[in-house]
């Protein structure tokens, strides 16, 4: 059972992260032959001030 686990920054939409989801399991699917059911996807999402970029975060940076 594969399972991905992906950090983004806080802000997408539920649509997108829908779209991630179906996108890194059909990945998943075409790289490792595995069936789709057996895909696992964890998506963590952190505060923008939870992220630091060359010594700030990415809140303060604006991102």
């Amino acid at each position: 059972m594969p399972v991905a686990q992906i950090n983004i920054l806080e802000g997408r939409s539920d649509e997108q992260k829908e779209a991630l989801i179906r996108e890194v399991t059909d990945a998943l699917c075409r790289s490792l032959g595995a069936p789709v059911e057996s895909v696992r996807i964890i998506i963590n999402e952190m505060p923008k001030q939870h992220f630091g970029i060359g010594g700030q975060s990415a809140k303060k940076l604006g991102r």
